[in-house]
Protein backbone atom coordinates (compact mmCIF):
# COMPACT_ATOMS: atom_id res chain seq x y z
CA UNK A 1 0.00 0.00 0.00
CA UNK A 2 2.79 2.38 1.16
CA UNK A 3 4.54 1.74 -2.43
CA UNK A 4 1.17 2.38 -4.42
CA UNK A 5 0.53 5.72 -2.76
CA UNK A 6 4.14 6.80 -3.29
CA UNK A 7 3.98 5.77 -6.64
CA UNK A 8 0.48 7.56 -7.28
CA UNK A 9 2.18 10.58 -5.41
CA UNK A 10 4.64 11.00 -8.01
CA UNK A 11 2.86 10.40 -11.21
CA UNK A 12 -0.86 10.62 -10.79
CA UNK A 13 -1.09 13.63 -8.46
CA UNK A 14 0.97 16.18 -11.11
CA UNK A 15 -0.84 15.39 -13.75
CA UNK A 16 -3.96 15.64 -11.90
CA UNK A 17 -3.47 18.90 -10.52
CA UNK A 18 -2.21 20.48 -13.96
CA UNK A 19 -5.33 18.96 -15.43
CA UNK A 20 -7.64 20.68 -12.23
CA UNK A 21 -5.96 24.02 -13.03
CA UNK A 22 -6.13 23.90 -16.62
CA UNK A 23 -7.73 27.77 -17.78
CA UNK A 24 -10.77 26.58 -19.72
CA UNK A 25 -11.82 23.87 -17.22
CA UNK A 26 -11.55 25.98 -15.03
CA UNK A 27 -13.57 28.76 -16.93
CA UNK A 28 -16.24 26.21 -17.34
CA UNK A 29 -16.80 24.73 -13.84
CA UNK A 30 -16.84 28.71 -12.24
CA UNK A 31 -19.72 29.26 -15.74
CA UNK A 32 -21.52 26.75 -13.90
CA UNK A 33 -21.24 28.11 -10.33
CA UNK A 34 -22.40 31.76 -11.78
CA UNK A 35 -25.77 30.94 -13.53
CA UNK A 36 -26.49 28.18 -10.11
CA UNK A 37 -29.02 30.59 -8.71
CA UNK A 38 -30.73 31.14 -12.02
CA UNK A 39 -30.93 27.18 -12.22
CA UNK A 40 -31.97 26.44 -8.49
CA UNK A 41 -34.43 29.28 -8.86
CA UNK A 42 -36.05 28.15 -12.31
CA UNK A 43 -36.08 24.13 -10.91
CA UNK A 44 -37.86 25.31 -7.70
CA UNK A 45 -40.35 27.12 -10.33
CA UNK A 46 -41.27 23.05 -12.28
CA UNK A 47 -40.87 21.87 -7.90
CA UNK A 48 -43.82 24.15 -6.86
CA UNK A 49 -46.26 23.38 -10.16
CA UNK A 50 -45.93 19.40 -9.69
CA UNK A 51 -46.18 19.40 -5.66
CA UNK A 52 -48.23 22.32 -3.93
CA UNK A 53 -49.79 23.61 -7.00
CA UNK A 54 -51.15 20.20 -7.82
CA UNK A 55 -51.68 19.53 -3.66
CA UNK A 56 -53.28 22.62 -2.64
CA UNK A 57 -56.21 24.06 -5.43
CA UNK A 58 -55.83 27.31 -4.04
CA UNK A 59 -52.25 27.70 -5.59
CA UNK A 60 -53.13 27.20 -9.25
CA UNK A 61 -52.60 31.23 -9.82
CA UNK A 62 -48.76 30.70 -9.46
CA UNK A 63 -48.95 27.96 -12.50
CA UNK A 64 -47.99 30.99 -14.96
CA UNK A 65 -45.62 32.46 -13.21
CA UNK A 66 -43.48 29.32 -12.21
CA UNK A 67 -44.21 28.52 -15.60
CA UNK A 68 -42.77 32.11 -17.09
CA UNK A 69 -39.70 31.84 -14.09
CA UNK A 70 -38.89 28.22 -15.77
CA UNK A 71 -39.12 29.61 -19.70
CA UNK A 72 -36.61 32.45 -18.36
CA UNK A 73 -34.23 30.80 -16.78
CA UNK A 74 -33.52 26.81 -16.80
CA UNK A 75 -35.27 26.76 -20.63
CA UNK A 76 -32.54 28.51 -21.55
CA UNK A 77 -29.63 27.32 -19.67
CA UNK A 78 -26.80 27.72 -22.33
CA UNK A 79 -27.48 30.41 -23.59
CA UNK A 80 -26.83 31.54 -19.95
CA UNK A 81 -24.02 29.03 -19.49
CA UNK A 82 -22.17 30.87 -22.99
CA UNK A 83 -22.12 33.88 -21.17
CA UNK A 84 -20.74 32.81 -18.03
CA UNK A 85 -18.14 31.10 -19.63
CA UNK A 86 -16.92 33.58 -22.18
CA UNK A 87 -16.80 35.66 -19.18
CA UNK A 88 -14.68 33.62 -16.59
CA UNK A 89 -12.28 32.76 -19.67
CA UNK A 90 -11.61 35.76 -20.53
CA UNK A 91 -11.24 37.39 -16.72
CA UNK A 92 -8.66 34.30 -16.76
CA UNK A 93 -6.39 36.46 -19.33
CA UNK A 94 -7.15 39.71 -17.96
CA UNK A 95 -8.98 40.75 -21.03
CA UNK A 96 -12.35 42.36 -21.16
CA UNK A 97 -14.70 39.60 -19.60
CA UNK A 98 -18.20 41.55 -20.27
CA UNK A 99 -17.58 41.66 -24.21
CA UNK A 100 -16.33 38.48 -24.15
CA UNK A 101 -19.17 37.10 -23.01
CA UNK A 102 -21.78 39.33 -25.37
CA UNK A 103 -19.48 38.37 -28.43
CA UNK A 104 -19.78 34.20 -27.20
CA UNK A 105 -23.60 34.87 -26.65
CA UNK A 106 -23.58 36.60 -30.53
CA UNK A 107 -21.16 33.63 -31.88
CA UNK A 108 -23.50 31.08 -30.64
CA UNK A 109 -27.44 32.15 -31.68
CA UNK A 110 -24.94 32.86 -34.54
CA UNK A 111 -24.65 29.04 -35.46
CA UNK A 112 -28.13 28.18 -34.53
CA UNK A 113 -30.16 27.31 -37.74
CA UNK A 114 -33.34 29.26 -38.37
CA UNK A 115 -36.62 29.07 -40.09
CA UNK A 116 -36.71 30.09 -43.90
CA UNK A 117 -37.44 33.85 -44.35
CA UNK A 118 -40.94 33.90 -45.30
CA UNK A 119 -41.73 31.49 -42.33
CA UNK A 120 -40.81 33.17 -40.00
CA UNK A 121 -36.98 33.87 -40.60
CA UNK A 122 -35.22 34.52 -37.50
CA UNK A 123 -37.23 31.93 -35.15
CA UNK A 124 -34.71 29.69 -32.92
CA UNK A 125 -36.21 26.66 -31.10
CA UNK A 126 -35.81 26.88 -27.44
CA UNK A 127 -34.40 23.31 -27.47
CA UNK A 128 -31.24 25.35 -29.62
CA UNK A 129 -31.05 27.28 -26.07
CA UNK A 130 -32.04 24.31 -23.13
CA UNK A 131 -29.30 22.18 -22.29
CA UNK A 132 -29.59 20.06 -25.06
CA UNK A 133 -27.24 22.68 -26.91
CA UNK A 134 -24.74 22.81 -24.25
CA UNK A 135 -21.60 20.83 -25.93
CA UNK A 136 -22.21 23.58 -28.97
CA UNK A 137 -22.32 26.33 -26.49
CA UNK A 138 -19.13 25.26 -24.59
CA UNK A 139 -17.27 24.65 -27.62
CA UNK A 140 -18.13 27.84 -28.95
CA UNK A 141 -17.88 29.92 -25.95
CA UNK A 142 -14.16 28.51 -25.68
CA UNK A 143 -13.64 29.42 -29.26
CA UNK A 144 -15.09 32.92 -29.43
CA UNK A 145 -12.88 33.71 -26.48
CA UNK A 146 -9.95 32.77 -27.58
CA UNK A 147 -10.05 34.41 -30.90
CA UNK A 148 -11.43 37.95 -29.22
CA UNK A 149 -8.45 37.50 -26.54
CA UNK A 150 -5.64 36.66 -28.79
CA UNK A 151 -6.70 39.99 -31.48
CA UNK A 152 -6.84 41.94 -28.39
CA UNK A 153 -3.45 40.62 -27.47
CA UNK A 154 -1.96 41.10 -30.44
CA UNK A 155 -3.07 44.74 -30.40
CA UNK A 156 -5.81 44.54 -33.33
CA UNK A 157 -7.29 47.89 -31.56
CA UNK A 158 -8.99 51.15 -32.13
CA UNK A 159 -7.27 53.23 -30.00
CA UNK A 160 -9.25 56.59 -28.61
CA UNK A 161 -7.68 59.63 -27.07
CA UNK A 162 -7.12 59.82 -23.33
CA UNK A 163 -9.94 62.34 -22.80
CA UNK A 164 -12.58 60.15 -24.11
CA UNK A 165 -14.60 58.37 -21.52
CA UNK A 166 -13.01 54.99 -20.63
CA UNK A 167 -16.57 53.09 -21.73
CA UNK A 168 -16.57 54.33 -25.16
CA UNK A 169 -12.87 53.26 -25.33
CA UNK A 170 -13.62 49.84 -24.62
CA UNK A 171 -15.89 49.61 -27.00
CA UNK A 172 -13.92 51.11 -29.83
CA UNK A 173 -11.32 48.79 -28.53
CA UNK A 174 -12.85 45.59 -28.72
CA UNK A 175 -14.59 46.85 -31.99
CA UNK A 176 -12.30 44.65 -34.52
CA UNK A 177 -11.66 41.63 -32.07
CA UNK A 178 -15.82 41.38 -31.75
CA UNK A 179 -16.15 41.93 -35.47
CA UNK A 180 -13.91 39.52 -36.50
CA UNK A 181 -14.95 36.75 -33.89
CA UNK A 182 -18.67 37.20 -35.25
CA UNK A 183 -17.77 36.49 -38.86
CA UNK A 184 -15.76 33.70 -38.22
CA UNK A 185 -18.24 32.21 -36.74
CA UNK A 186 -21.15 33.46 -39.72
CA UNK A 187 -18.54 32.33 -42.41
CA UNK A 188 -18.31 28.90 -40.25
CA UNK A 189 -22.30 28.42 -40.09
CA UNK A 190 -22.59 29.70 -43.77
CA UNK A 191 -20.43 26.61 -45.08
CA UNK A 192 -21.54 24.13 -42.88
CA UNK A 193 -25.38 25.11 -44.33
CA UNK A 194 -24.03 25.01 -47.96
CA UNK A 195 -22.67 21.77 -47.38
CA UNK A 196 -25.10 19.77 -45.82
CA UNK A 197 -28.30 22.32 -44.77
CA UNK A 198 -27.36 21.10 -41.21
CA UNK A 199 -25.85 23.19 -38.42
CA UNK A 200 -22.80 23.12 -35.79
CA UNK A 201 -25.66 22.32 -33.30
CA UNK A 202 -26.50 19.23 -35.14
CA UNK A 203 -23.47 17.80 -35.69
CA UNK A 204 -22.22 18.14 -32.14
CA UNK A 205 -24.87 16.91 -30.99
CA UNK A 206 -25.22 13.58 -32.89
CA UNK A 207 -21.65 13.25 -32.77
CA UNK A 208 -20.45 14.16 -29.45
CA UNK A 209 -23.06 15.02 -27.13
CA UNK A 210 -25.38 12.49 -27.45
CA UNK A 211 -23.27 9.41 -27.13
CA UNK A 212 -21.39 10.71 -24.21
CA UNK A 213 -24.99 11.28 -22.40
CA UNK A 214 -26.24 7.52 -23.22
CA UNK A 215 -22.54 6.49 -21.93
CA UNK A 216 -23.01 8.57 -19.05
CA UNK A 217 -26.71 7.03 -18.43
CA UNK A 218 -25.02 3.24 -17.86
CA UNK A 219 -24.05 2.54 -13.65
CA UNK A 220 -20.63 1.58 -15.00
CA UNK A 221 -19.99 5.09 -15.97
CA UNK A 222 -21.60 6.41 -13.12
CA UNK A 223 -19.61 4.43 -10.27
CA UNK A 224 -16.55 5.56 -12.14
CA UNK A 225 -17.05 9.08 -12.18
CA UNK A 226 -17.69 8.48 -8.48
CA UNK A 227 -14.59 6.42 -7.98
CA UNK A 228 -12.54 9.01 -9.63
CA UNK A 229 -13.75 11.90 -7.33
CA UNK A 230 -13.00 10.04 -4.02
CA UNK A 231 -9.31 9.05 -5.45
CA UNK A 232 -8.64 12.69 -6.42
CA UNK A 233 -9.60 13.70 -3.10
CA UNK A 234 -7.41 10.91 -1.23
CA UNK A 235 -4.62 12.47 -2.70
CA UNK A 236 -5.56 16.19 -1.45
CA UNK A 237 -6.71 17.16 -4.38
CA UNK A 238 -10.43 18.65 -5.11
CA UNK A 239 -12.40 16.00 -6.72
CA UNK A 240 -15.73 17.58 -7.29
CA UNK A 241 -14.18 20.51 -8.67
CA UNK A 242 -11.42 18.66 -10.67
CA UNK A 243 -14.72 16.84 -12.48
CA UNK A 244 -17.39 19.37 -12.48
CA UNK A 245 -16.79 20.31 -16.13
CA UNK A 246 -17.05 16.75 -17.24
CA UNK A 247 -19.64 16.12 -14.81
CA UNK A 248 -21.65 19.29 -15.20
CA UNK A 249 -21.52 18.61 -19.22
CA UNK A 250 -22.74 15.18 -18.96
CA UNK A 251 -25.50 15.25 -16.15
CA UNK A 252 -26.75 18.57 -16.45
CA UNK A 253 -28.79 18.21 -19.62
CA UNK A 254 -30.07 14.81 -18.71
CA UNK A 255 -31.21 17.13 -15.48
CA UNK A 256 -32.83 19.42 -17.81
CA UNK A 257 -34.43 17.15 -19.97
CA UNK A 258 -36.14 14.92 -16.92
CA UNK A 259 -37.20 18.81 -15.44
CA UNK A 260 -38.49 19.38 -19.11
CA UNK A 261 -40.35 16.28 -19.24
CA UNK A 262 -42.20 16.92 -15.54
CA UNK A 263 -43.16 20.43 -16.96
CA UNK A 264 -45.28 18.32 -19.46
CA UNK A 265 -46.31 16.09 -17.60
CA UNK A 266 -44.15 13.01 -19.28
CA UNK A 267 -41.96 10.64 -18.05
CA UNK A 268 -38.40 11.53 -17.32
CA UNK A 269 -36.01 9.79 -18.93
CA UNK A 270 -33.06 9.98 -17.58
CA UNK A 271 -31.61 7.53 -14.15
CA UNK A 272 -28.82 9.73 -13.88
CA UNK A 273 -28.87 13.58 -13.34
CA UNK A 274 -26.24 15.48 -11.76
CA UNK A 275 -28.12 16.19 -8.70
CA UNK A 276 -28.53 11.66 -8.11
CA UNK A 277 -24.60 12.13 -6.82
CA UNK A 278 -25.84 14.99 -4.40
CA UNK A 279 -29.03 13.21 -3.23
CA UNK A 280 -27.31 9.16 -3.37
CA UNK A 281 -23.57 9.14 -3.19
CA UNK A 282 -21.80 12.59 -1.78
CA UNK A 283 -23.64 11.48 1.95
CA UNK A 284 -22.18 14.64 3.95
CA UNK A 285 -19.60 15.19 1.07
CA UNK A 286 -17.30 13.53 -1.29
CA UNK A 287 -17.11 9.60 -0.12
CA UNK A 288 -20.22 10.10 1.99
CA UNK A 289 -17.63 11.04 4.86
CA UNK A 290 -21.06 11.82 7.20
CA UNK A 291 -20.64 8.32 7.67
CA UNK A 292 -17.40 7.77 8.73
CA UNK A 293 -18.26 10.77 11.20
CA UNK A 294 -21.15 8.66 12.67
CA UNK A 295 -19.03 5.60 12.95
CA UNK A 296 -15.98 7.47 14.71
CA UNK A 297 -18.97 8.54 17.20
CA UNK A 298 -20.29 5.57 17.50
CA UNK A 299 -17.73 3.44 17.73
CA UNK A 300 -14.89 5.00 18.96
CA UNK A 301 -13.73 4.62 22.42
CA UNK A 302 -10.18 4.79 22.69
CA UNK A 303 -9.21 8.02 20.99
CA UNK A 304 -10.67 10.76 22.36
CA UNK A 305 -8.61 13.15 19.48
CA UNK A 306 -10.92 10.92 16.93
CA UNK A 307 -14.37 11.71 18.18
CA UNK A 308 -13.42 15.40 19.33
CA UNK A 309 -12.80 15.81 15.79
CA UNK A 310 -16.24 13.91 14.59
CA UNK A 311 -18.01 16.61 16.89
CA UNK A 312 -16.54 19.47 15.21
CA UNK A 313 -17.26 17.95 11.39
CA UNK A 314 -20.98 16.42 11.94
CA UNK A 315 -22.75 20.15 11.66
CA UNK A 316 -20.44 20.80 8.71
CA UNK A 317 -20.80 17.21 7.26
CA UNK A 318 -24.72 17.37 8.11
CA UNK A 319 -24.67 19.76 5.20
CA UNK A 320 -22.36 17.95 2.92
CA UNK A 321 -19.24 20.02 3.48
CA UNK A 322 -16.10 17.54 4.72
CA UNK A 323 -13.13 19.16 4.05
CA UNK A 324 -12.92 18.97 8.71
CA UNK A 325 -13.15 15.34 8.19
CA UNK A 326 -10.45 14.95 4.70
CA UNK A 327 -7.86 17.29 6.01
CA UNK A 328 -8.17 16.88 10.05
CA UNK A 329 -8.23 13.32 10.31
CA UNK A 330 -6.50 13.06 8.03
CA UNK A 331 -8.37 10.96 5.10
CA UNK A 332 -5.63 12.14 2.41
CA UNK A 333 -2.73 9.56 2.28
CA UNK A 334 -4.29 7.93 5.19
CA UNK A 335 -3.66 3.80 4.38
CA UNK A 336 -6.52 2.51 6.66
CA UNK A 337 -9.53 4.42 5.00
CA UNK A 338 -8.22 4.24 1.33
CA UNK A 339 -10.10 1.56 0.30
CA UNK A 340 -13.77 2.37 2.25
CA UNK A 341 -13.34 5.79 1.32
CA UNK A 342 -13.10 4.91 -2.25
CA UNK A 343 -15.59 2.19 -2.35
CA UNK A 344 -18.26 3.27 -1.32
CA UNK A 345 -19.69 6.09 -3.58
CA UNK A 346 -19.44 3.31 -6.57
CA UNK A 347 -21.94 1.16 -3.97
CA UNK A 348 -24.00 3.45 -3.40
CA UNK A 349 -24.43 4.84 -7.07
CA UNK A 350 -25.12 1.18 -7.83
CA UNK A 351 -27.98 1.10 -5.14
CA UNK A 352 -29.35 3.92 -6.31
CA UNK A 353 -29.23 2.84 -9.83
CA UNK A 354 -31.32 -0.18 -8.80
CA UNK A 355 -33.44 1.15 -6.93
CA UNK A 356 -34.57 4.10 -9.70
CA UNK A 357 -34.40 1.86 -12.60
CA UNK A 358 -36.81 -0.94 -10.86
CA UNK A 359 -38.76 2.15 -9.69
CA UNK A 360 -38.51 2.01 -6.06
CA UNK A 361 -37.98 5.66 -6.60
CA UNK A 362 -38.40 7.74 -9.27
CA UNK A 363 -35.55 9.57 -11.36
CA UNK A 364 -34.26 13.09 -9.86
CA UNK A 365 -35.29 16.29 -11.72
CA UNK A 366 -35.14 19.22 -9.17
CA UNK A 367 -31.81 21.17 -9.07
CA UNK A 368 -31.30 21.55 -5.27
CA UNK A 369 -28.47 23.39 -3.36
CA UNK A 370 -25.55 20.38 -2.82
CA UNK A 371 -25.59 21.61 1.05
CA UNK A 372 -28.97 19.92 1.22
CA UNK A 373 -28.87 17.46 4.22
CA UNK A 374 -29.10 13.72 3.47
CA UNK A 375 -33.13 13.03 3.04
CA UNK A 376 -34.18 16.37 2.65
CA UNK A 377 -31.94 16.46 -0.54
CA UNK A 378 -33.67 13.09 -1.78
CA UNK A 379 -37.07 13.75 -0.96
CA UNK A 380 -36.87 17.44 -2.72
CA UNK A 381 -34.56 16.38 -6.30
CA UNK A 382 -37.76 13.98 -6.92
CA UNK A 383 -40.60 16.45 -5.91
CA UNK A 384 -41.40 15.04 -2.53
CA UNK A 385 -40.65 11.04 -2.67
CA UNK A 386 -40.75 9.92 0.73
CA UNK A 387 -39.06 6.64 -0.77
CA UNK A 388 -36.20 8.75 -1.99
CA UNK A 389 -35.84 10.48 1.52
CA UNK A 390 -35.80 6.43 2.60
CA UNK A 391 -33.31 5.58 0.08
CA UNK A 392 -30.81 8.65 0.89
CA UNK A 393 -31.03 7.65 4.67
CA UNK A 394 -30.70 3.81 4.26
CA UNK A 395 -27.32 4.69 2.11
CA UNK A 396 -26.08 6.66 5.00
CA UNK A 397 -26.40 3.05 7.14
CA UNK A 398 -25.06 1.53 4.59
CA UNK A 399 -22.08 3.75 4.46
CA UNK A 400 -21.67 3.97 8.39
CA UNK A 401 -21.63 0.13 8.66
CA UNK A 402 -18.60 -0.21 5.94
CA UNK A 403 -16.55 2.75 7.37
CA UNK A 404 -17.19 1.12 10.84
CA UNK A 405 -14.42 -1.91 10.93
CA UNK A 406 -12.05 0.42 9.64
CA UNK A 407 -12.72 3.32 12.24
CA UNK A 408 -12.20 0.08 14.46
CA UNK A 409 -8.12 -0.04 13.35
CA UNK A 410 -7.96 3.62 13.72
CA UNK A 411 -9.52 3.42 17.17
CA UNK A 412 -6.29 0.56 18.20
CA UNK A 413 -3.75 2.62 17.10
CA UNK A 414 -2.42 5.69 19.58
CA UNK A 415 -3.68 9.07 19.61
CA UNK A 416 -2.21 11.77 17.08
CA UNK A 417 0.30 13.49 19.43
CA UNK A 418 0.50 16.66 17.02
CA UNK A 419 -3.77 16.60 17.55
CA UNK A 420 -4.50 19.35 19.53
CA UNK A 421 -8.12 19.28 19.78
CA UNK A 422 -10.94 20.49 22.45
CA UNK A 423 -11.82 17.47 24.43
Amino acid sequence: MEAFIEWMDKHFVPIAAKIGAQRHLVAIRDGFAGIMPLILAGSFAVLLNNTLCIWVPALEFLVPINSAVWWGTFAIMTLLIVFSVGYNLAKSYDEDALVAGLISVASFIITLPQAPEGVGWGFIKINYLDATALFTGLLVAIIATEIFVKLTKAHLVINMPGDVPPSVGRAFAALIPSAVTVYVFGILTSIITAMGGTSLYDIILQTIQIPLQNLGQSVGSAMLATFLITLFWFFGLHGANLLDPVMNAIYVPALQANAAAIQQGAVPPNLITRVFFDTYSHLGGSGATLGLVIAILLVCKKRQDLKSLAKLALPAGIFQINEPIIFGLPIVLNPILFIPFIIIEPILTLISYLATAIGLVPPTYVAIPWTSPVGIGAFLATGGSLGAAILAVVNLVIATLIYIPFVILLDRQESSNDMDLPQ
